[in-house]
């Protein structure tokens, strides 16, 4: 953590997911055991070994305060009292500005603050990936951590047909961190219509209907995404090698 020098930069670990895709409704991913520990102690000690925050937040479900709490102080003592642990919102947004309104009342300045966001269940993110967030969103405002697409995508707007196949060479999967100027990203998402927050579940995406520009991070192909159960098989034999 970043001890006594303020860097006026804030990381926001977002755990609100569900288990539903893993066929574990009981359970969110995050706090199904990868190793010797949960998925989201390994991806919140990537954020704390970095060194380079005044504070790493962790989002998850209201109902779940206790047991991460209980978990990070279970599974890595050596960071749970730099962590801090709050209710995220009903959807990624709303979790997103619940980040952003705590962290507004803890920076000496909004107007240069910066505010990485990722997700709770990407724990293999690099420290390099890391620091070029905050770099680009001191630099640009915005940026999204992206990785070259390597498949051909096919567009359907029937889901029966293909409708186009984009040209690859211009296209990314995207992953998360994503990074933000604090004030930039707040001014934004306030400014959502009510119609708009029901269809934007992404801040990038904010950013780029508002004609705002986003820098690109190049990402990496282990900085994976658990979603189902093969992932977790995937990301097991990632973290014996």
């Amino acid at each position: 953590m970043s001890g006594s020098v303020k860097r006026n930069a804030y990381a926001a670990i977002l755990a609100g997911g569900s288990g539903t895709r893993m066929g574990n409704s009981e359970k969110p991913k995050q706090f199904l055991m990868l190793g010797s520990k949960p998925v989201l102690v390994h991806t919140v000690e990537k954020f704390c070994l970095a060194g380079s925050f005044d504070e790493v937040i962790v989002l998850c479900p209201e109902a779940w305060l206790r047991q991460t709490r209980d978990l990070l102080r279970k599974y890595s003592p050596a960071f749970a009292d730099e962590v801090t642990v709050i209710a995220g919102g009903a959807t990624r947004n709303d979790t997103v500005m619940a980040a952003v309104r705590y962290v507004e009342g803890r920076c000496e300045s909004v107007a240069d603050a910066v505010l990485v966001t990722h997700d709770a269940v990407r724990p293999f993110v690099s420290q390099r990936i890391i620091e070029e967030n905050i770099e680009a969103a001191r630099a640009h405002g915005a940026c999204d951590t992206v990785f070259p697409a390597t498949d051909t995508i096919v567009e359907s707007r029937d889901a029966g047909t293909i409708s186009a196949i984009p040209n690859r060479s211009v296209l990314y999967q995207g992953q998360t961190p994503q990074s933000f100027n604090l004030a930039k990203l707040k001014e934004l998402m306030l400014g959502l219509t009510e119609d708009e927050k029901s269809i934007l579940t992404d801040a990038c995406k904010i950013f780029v209907l508002r004609g705002e520009k986003v820098a690109l991070v190049r990402g990496d192909s282990s900085n994976m995404k658990i979603t189902y159960p093969q992932d977790m098989r995937l990301a097991s034999a990632l973290l014996e090698g």
